[in-house]
């Protein structure tokens, strides 16, 4: 099975750069996806694999060779089936096109079918079937026309909910039962979290960081990162103690709290970044480590959870999440402490074009 390796690819639209200098390594049966805003070029990238650019696959270049000829299969979020061909045919289509043997080509389809457990459904046609049995039947084609890398476009995008929850599993199952390689295009970051060995994030054609869905979590290295996997909360601040252990920053209304960073000068403007799930809420006012007083100005119920947004006394705004079991609710203007811990607490240069800039998803 490939492993994929992009070398400094670029792809321009006119002035617009949708892939900019981009270098990239997917190893073999590995399951990657690649995730960011809307239009930040992964779709693009993924295009440049199956066509274009300077890729290499089993690490030969297939820069020049025919897309017909890489061994991929390209699943899309609208499915392409051919509308007026039932399931059998459009999942031999490849086989027959490829010339191969009657014999050979009705034993893959059979097998294909059977693999997506439409076996029973092959009369059927695209109209007839539901959403995630068209995904199904897509995934069945590229499969079965031999293909050895699997790029996924959005591939259950168009999904319900429910439906999108339950076939994500399925498709990473598939894919690691035939010990194939495959790149999952996505938007949806918790979509990638949880069926992705490694993920790139994107922004503006680049790649900011590549790694594993804890890594991204726990140690993101872009300040984007940080917001766009998860959520946090970001204070701005200044550098006014720097200790063996720990450093002191100075945020606005002098509060001091405290990291465990090692990187920083005394002085140096930085975002301090929290994620909401770390903030603890206690009512009144407690003194203790990295504690901010605050009012709880909005409460919002999210079904497991309880999303409480709280303007702190130097006028930042943070949310913190609570689970819903909890018997005791906090009640809006109710004042509280918020606290969080020293090796929760992610520090990071602050951007040159300012943290909203940084942040913003285009």
């Amino acid at each position: 099975m490939p492993e994929v390796r992009i070398e400094n690819v670029t792809k321009k639209y006119g002035k617009i750069v949708a892939v900019d200098n981009v270098s990239l390594h997917v190893r073999d049966k590995e399951y990657f996806s690649l995730i960011g805003p809307s239009g930040c070029g992964k779709t693009t990238l993924l295009r440049l694999i199956a066509g274009l650019g300077e890729i290499f696959i089993e690490n030969k270049s297939v820069t020049h060779t025919p897309p017909e000829d890489r061994e991929i299969g390209f699943v899309f979020q609208t499915y392409a089936l051919f509308p007026h061909m039932n399931v059998w045919n459009n999942v031999i289509y490849g086989p027959r096109v490829k010339a191969w043997d009657k014999e050979k080509s009705n034993r893959i389809g059979d097998e294909m079918l059977e693999m997506v457990l439409l076996r029973e459904r092959l009369d059927a046609y695209p109209r007839e079937l539901s959403g995630g049995m068209m995904q199904r039947v897509a995934l069945a084609r590229a499969l079965a026309a031999g293909a050895k890398l699997l790029l996924l476009d959005e591939p259950l995008g168009a999904l319900d909910a429910k439906i999108r929850f339950e076939l994500r599993y399925d498709v990473r199952k598939l894919v690691k039962d035939l010990g194939l390689t495959a790149i999952h295009v996505t938007h949806d970051q918790s979509e990638a979290m949880a069926i992705s060995d490694r993920i790139a994030v994107m922004k503006k054609g680049k790649i900011l960081q590549v790694g594993t869905p804890l890594e991204l979590y726990m140690k993101p290295q872009h300040i984007f990162v940080a917001n766009f996997i998860g959520e946090s909360n970001f204070l701005e601040g200044y550098v006014s103690k720097v200790d063996k252990k720990e450093i002191t920053i100075e945020l606005r209304g002098d509060i001091l709290v405290q990291a465990l960073d090692h990187s920083r000068k005394k002085g140096e403007k930085v975002a301090v970044a929290v994620r909401p799930e770390v903030l603890m809420i206690e009512k009144g006012k407690k003194r203790k480590e990295n504690a901010i007083f605050g009012k709880i100005e909005r409460r919002r119920f999210e079904g497991t959870d309880i999303r409480y947004e709280i303007r702190l006394e130097n006028e930042d705004l943070v949310v913190a999440v609570r689970p819903a079991l909890i018997n005791e609710w906090l009640d809006v203007q109710e004042k509280v402490t918020v606290s969080f811990p020293i090796e929760k607490t992610l520090v990071f240069t602050y951007p040159k074009k300012g943290l909203k800039e940084e942040l913003a998803l285009e």
